[in-house]
């Protein structure tokens, strides 16, 4: 533990609910109220700026935002970062959207050198203050992840930020692909676009932009349970076995840390509700944390960051119609030999695309690029189209 510095869930909890952040403290799990300590209650000396920030994240609420408040949580959050190694010096990692700060004090205590990237300038000034208290383990910086390297001219407007920035001022150089893992992030995917902000991750690491120009970074998420079981289904299970599948688990290596119930995270909804989306057919009473490290040997073979964007177009439109034969969508190719190339990569000639499993895909294009009459250009409108909606302000 840091010297003088009590942790964050007992000795912080006081300023939270004096700054206003009671509201967001609806809805969590018992662990809040029973870790051996009674907290104290809404500071009476403060009154004007707790009206000040629940107003402001009322005014706000149109993106929910999620937080750990629960210390209990936390210390599960830090042994999962952890990864087992309770002692030595622990790796630098980013944290996305810290809020309160529970989580961000409990890494300091466990020696993580943490940067946090925070929006709402009221969680900034408190984390600020956290910051200036030590002696470099905690870095402090205004901006969104989620609005990290947004296409528009000119200077970023915050909480748009730039990650060669980002990475300068975490001092992050970029390795090699096949280097070991540079950073961490740690962070809570929002619901609003999930899947939107989980396929623009993906673009960026096949096309090894953004983030993935310094190497392999680690990704460690809350996600909704929906999504995780889209990013891990099978081959020929229906509905779920879906493009973002295939391209996810040919690229990452996908770990599921921990589940919690949605229950234990707080809001900033003003009515203090968890705000649980609804789904059909799909479990989704809990988040889960997934890490998610780019694979060592994804540019291996033919697939490489140039043509990446190329292969990506390939499987979304294989999907386009999963009960298709392979057979028939490389007819439509304009693909002649297409029953020898099915005999060579040892696929049988019925098998419908929602049967082939990720690394059936990757074999298939790497042959497709070593074969005269499979053309690039029949996927460049949609390539170009879509590229530029990735890419988008989220």
């Amino acid at each position: 533990m840091l010297a003088g510095r009590a942790p964050l869930g007992a000795a912080c909890c006081g300023r939270l609910l004096a700054a206003g952040l009671r509201p967001l403290l609806c809805g969590l799990s018992p662990c809040w109220v029973t870790v051996g300590r009674q907290y104290p209650a809404v500071g009476v000396g403060e009154p004007e700026k707790a009206k000040r920030v629940v107003r402001k994240e009322q005014r706000s609420s149109l993106v929910v935002r999620r937080f750990i408040a629960c210390p209990q949580l936390a210390r599960t959050v830090r042994r999962c970062l952890q990864g087992g190694t309770d002692h030595g010096p622990q790796p630098l990692l980013l944290e996305l959207a810290p809020g309160p700060g529970i989580l961000t004090q409990t890494l300091l205590d466990a020696g993580f050198r943490v940067v946090a990237l925070e929006s709402d300038s009221d969680f900034l000034t408190d984390l600020q203050s956290l910051e200036n208290s030590l002696d470099g383990q905690l870095k402090v910086i205004s901006g969104d992840f989620f609005k990290l390297d947004p296409l528009t001219k000119g200077a970023l407007k915050p909480p748009a930020v730039s990650s060669d920035k980002l990475f300068e001022t975490m001092g992050i150089a970029a390795v090699p692909w096949r280097a070991d893992v540079p950073v961490k992030i740690f962070g809570i995917v929002p619901q609003q676009s999930e899947r939107k902000r989980l396929w623009r991750l993906l673009f960026n690491m096949y096309e090894c932009s953004s983030i993935y120009r310094y190497g392999r970074v680690e990704l460690n998420l809350f996600i909704s349970e929906k999504e995780y079981t889209v990013l891990t289904a099978k081959p020929g299970e229906p509905k779920i076995y879906q493009a973002f599948t295939v391209l996810a688990q040919l690229g990452y290596e996908i770990k599921l840390l921990h589940k919690e119930p949605w229950s234990s995270f707080a809001t900033n909804l003003k009515n203090g509700g968890l705000a649980i989306p609804k789904t059909v057919q799909l479990p989704n009473d809990h988040l889960c944390l997934v890490q998610l490290t780019p694979q060592q040997n994804l540019f291996t073979g033919g697939l490489k960051p140039s043509n990446a964007t190329t292969f990506i177009f390939m499987v979304k439109q294989s999907f386009a119609k999963p009960n298709s034969k392979l057979r028939d969508r490389l007819n439509s190719w304009s693909l002649d030999n297409s029953d020898r190339l099915l005999k060579a990569l040892e696929i049988p000639k019925n098998a419908a695309m929602r049967n082939l499993y990720p690394e059936d895909y990757k074999r298939l294009f790497e042959a497709l690029q070593n074969s005269d009459m499979f053309a690039e250009t029949l996927f460049h409108d949609e390539v170009m189209a879509s590229t530029r909606a990735m890419n988008v302000y989220i």
